[in-house]
């Protein structure tokens, strides 16, 4: 850390009272506002007397600056804008009742965000004053305002110590996220600050907290993140981010300016400064400026020292993140190939190029070459965006996407979209909590506490387990839980290499829980438990099985790669990865199913059936032991008759969005797949756009199986009838797969007297639903009798009763026709019989 004691000398810019300041965006002028009736424009660079616009309102309490324009508001709530061509007055944008508080200006400056003591905030078009965007749902009066680096979202900062975050993109801007207890109570004219500054990435913002702190709270889950604290002992008035994000700096009444660096959250830089209150990044020079509530304006050129100002020149930063989702992906590896290209290498960040340059078209330069072939020793202007003090601007530095796809398209190859691997029932970082498991058994869930984890694994049936808690050095990131044990496994560290780790719930051993370290190089990719196995994913491919006391059984190579995942259930192993390409550019996901026990492989290198650009969310075994998949369409299927070779398929039991209960557009949720168990789906129900559960413990939704087969009926249908028709159809089609399903079961293993049972009792079921499918056709008329005598001959009675209870149903609608044909398959049926 630098404690500066060099001082600039202040400018005497406007009386004591609150003074404000900005940049215009290409960083060429510098405006201050503030109690007197005169605006100071300043331009970068010179030492000369500013620029003062005379006559205007006095009490000024913001401001905000584009390239051509710069607006006012004062406290007798006008808005005025300026324009920086003329220096002049240009116009009056709006007027409230009530003094203006802040002024914010959209990114492209069309759109100016207007706060006042009145409790609405107003959003006007700067090149046409009638259009104006209304924000009225605010409890108390708006202090701060911030647009988003990409001008599609609003944080407006009230006195009640709330931040709300709206949606602008629609002409009625919509509630986004509300985030409560995160700042202090302030009223509008207080010198301290409860902003919400953007981190020039745009997925998070920053805040000063009312332990003179400044946390860091991600945009979409709005969850804390890291957080810059200890530095201030007295409360904050003014914070901003580099514009790169590199550094954040923090002004308080301690009389202190910091310096910090957004990756460490560590001080770099102190200055001491009494009364300090707006402050200001030049958007591309090394310099910094800031006002006081003397009036006194302080331009900081070279702000920064030599080994600090590097900090400026590197390419956009990432917010702090606790664990950065740019940095790593949900579940295990790496994150997918952005459109199919590599990233560039971090430690050579390239330069923007144009379609002129030498090395666009040779290639990449080799090490050592020189970045630019006409060096400007002379001043001339051979280079361009040269500023003042003669360095390049930050156009050339590449964003968070790396250089553009054009430039680094000449040199690296395309590359296919893959899917990535992940583990089953396991959410990403929320903050510092993330779920390893969720399933019907119960639910296991880790805490980041920065040197450690703790890990906790609760259960929904306590009384034949115990809750335990454990403090986990290794940093487990998957697991899985059933009703004998729990299984972890973590990554590779700098002591030891990637490790499995089983504990079981019961045993009459001392000690029954067990580790293995996988070989060096060697990262786990997924993890599944079963009553008999534990089954391990590698990312060299390999598949490796263990017995529930750690006893090696298998070790072979997965056919298809990079591995995806795996599920298992009693002596079967399920294990996903990726296939062939398709003419999409995506890889075709491809299941392998084995019983370890008989060494016998039941379905090879098949197709996982994905709709185009679709994505697998999880797959896991049924009670029955049916292979499921929860696709990202929000379709769930389950394999048939996957126990013969070449003859499995994906049926689809339900498609969450034809629910009942998101007809008519009333609820927008999603669903995450618990189980499919006692034929229904377990779930647990996502709203407000939510993509995954979290705390605290959600509660399990289940719903009945539906399998698509025509257009749901609507609930208010007059004509019962015509409705009641695919509803009895899809209840047959479904009851058949069940059947099917518990057919392949009792033929495949040793039944008991309940499977049969049961399997009998499916049998009647269908047969039924099929009696009253044909009570609706005969209803219907003469002309459905061809149908109806083909329902009659899908049923599977072989006592002959419920033949002649349709026989019957015919005659009973006068369907004479029909009853005496199905009287004739009936005694087919019994003559075939009695053959054999």
């Amino acid at each position: 850390m630098t404690s500066v004691t060099q001082r600039v000398r202040g400018r005497p810019a406007h009386p004591n009272g609150p003074t404000f300041l900005t940049y215009t965006p290409d960083g060429t002028k510098l405006i201050t506002a503030g109690s007197n009736n005169v605006i100071r424009v300043y331009t970068t660079g010179s030492d000369g007397e500013p620029t003062n616009i005379d006559d205007c309102q006095e009490n000024n309490t913001a401001v905000a600056a584009s390239n051509s324009i710069f607006l006012t508001g004062a406290e007798d709530g006008s808005v005025c804008v300026y324009s920086l061509e003329t220096h002049l007055y240009d116009r009056l944008l709006t007027r409230c009742t009530l003094p203006i508080r802040d002024i914010a200006l959209s990114p492209d400056g069309i759109w100016a965000a207007v706060a006042s003591d009145e409790l609405e905030v107003k959003i006007i078009d700067t090149r046409d004053i009638v259009k104006v965007l209304f924000i009225r749902d605010l409890p108390r009066p708006p202090k701060h305002l911030s647009f988003h680096p990409s001008g599609s979202y609003l944080a407006v900062s009230c006195t009640d110590g709330v931040v709300y975050v709206y949606s602008i993109t629609t002409e009625d801007p919509t509630l986004s996220n509300k985030f409560d207890g995160l700042i202090r109570r302030f009223e509008g004219d207080d010198e301290r600050s409860s902003t919400a500054s953007w981190h020039p990435d745009g997925r998070a913002f920053a805040v000063p907290t009312a332990t003179r702190d400044v946390q860091v709270v991600s945009r979409d889950d709005g969850e804390k993140q890291r957080s810059f604290s200890g530095g201030h002992m007295g409360d904050i008035t003014a914070l901003a981010w580099s514009p790169n994000g590199a550094m954040l700096a923090t002004a308080a009444s301690d009389r202190k300016i910091l310096i910090w660096e957004t990756n460490t959250q560590k001080i770099m830089a102190r200055y001491d400064y009494a009364g300090v209150i707006n402050i200001a990044w030049h958007p591309h020079d090394n310099i910094f400026s800031f006002v006081t509530s003397e009036g006194e304006l302080f331009i900081y050129p070279n702000f920064l020292s030599s080994d600090n100002a590097q900090h400026l020149q590197r390419p956009l930063q990432s917010a702090p993140f606790i664990h950065d989702p740019l940095s790593e992906t949900f579940g295990s590896t790496r994150r997918s190939l952005t459109n199919g290209l590599r990233r560039p290498s971090d430690d050579r960040a390239r330069r923007k190029g144009t379609p002129d340059l030498l090395d666009d078209i040779l290639g990449p330069q080799s090490e050592g070459e020189e970045d630019d072939f006409v060096e400007d020793d002379d001043g001339a202007g051979y280079l361009d965006d040269i500023n003042g003090y003669g360095k390049r601007n930050y156009d050339h530095v590449d964003g968070l996407e790396g250089p553009e796809v054009k430039r680094r398209a000449t040199h690296q190859s395309w590359q296919p979209r893959i899917h990535q691997s992940f583990q089953p029932g396991s959410t990403p970082w929320r903050g510092n909590r993330r779920y390893l498991c969720l399933n019907l058994t119960g639910f296991v869930w880790t805490v980041d506490q920065d040197t450690h984890h703790t890990v906790t694994v609760e259960f929904y049936d306590r009384e034949f387990h115990r809750d335990f808690h454990f403090t986990d050095p290794y940093l487990y990131d998957k697991a899985c839980l059933n009703e004998y044990g729990t299984l972890f496994s973590c990554p590779p560290a700098k002591d030891y290499t990637a490790m499995v780790f089983y504990r079981p719930h019961e045993t009459w051993t001392s000690r029954a829980d067990w580790r293995i370290n996988l070989p060096a190089g060697e990262d786990v990719t997924a993890i599944s438990l079963s009553d008999s196995y534990v089954v391990v994913t590698t990312s060299k491919n390999y598949v490796r099985v263990f017995t529930l006391f750690g006893l090696a059984v298998k070790v072979y190579r997965q056919k298809s790669s990079p591995t995806v995942t795996c599920a298992s259930w009693h002596d079967y192993v399920l294990t996903m990865g990726n296939g062939p390409i398709s003419g999409d550019g995506c890889s075709t996901l491809l299941y392998t199913i084995e019983n370890v026990k008989r060494d016998e492989v039941c379905q090879s290198e098949d197709v996982v059936a994905l709709p185009k650009y679709a994505q697998i969310k999880s797959v896991f075994f049924s009670d029955n032991g049916d292979p499921c998949i929860y696709d990202s369409t929000g379709i769930l299927l389950i394999l048939q008759h996957w126990r013969t070779a070449g003859q499995a398929r994906w049926v689809p039991l339900l498609d969450t969005k034809t629910l009942d209960r998101l007809a008519g557009g009333r609820k927008e949720e999603t669903y995450w797949p618990v189980a499919v168990a006692q034929d229904k789906f377990h779930c647990i129900i996502l709203k407000g756009g939510d993509q995954y559960p979290y705390f605290p413990k959600p509660l399990l939704s289940e719903f009945d199986f539906r399998i698509p087969c025509t257009s749901a009926a609507t609930e208010d249908s007059l004509n019962l009838a015509v409705s009641e028709g695919p509803r009895l159809e899809e209840s047959y089609v479904r009851s058949s797969l069940m059947l099917s399903l518990l057919e392949d079961l009792v033929l495949a293993t040793n039944a008991n007297h309940s499977q049969k049972t049961e399997l009998s009792r499916r049998e009647v079921e269908v047969d039924k639903l099929l009696l009253q499918l044909l009570n609706v056709e005969c209803r219907e008329g003469e002309e459905r009798g061809m149908k109806a005598l083909e329902v009659v001959g899908l049923m599977r009675d072989r006592s002959g009763k419920l033949l002649e209870a349709a026989g019957k149903v015919a005659g009973r609608y006068g369907r004479t026709v029909l009853q005496d044909k199905i009287n004739e398959l009936a005694e087919q049926r019994l003559m075939g019989m009695n053959e054999e």
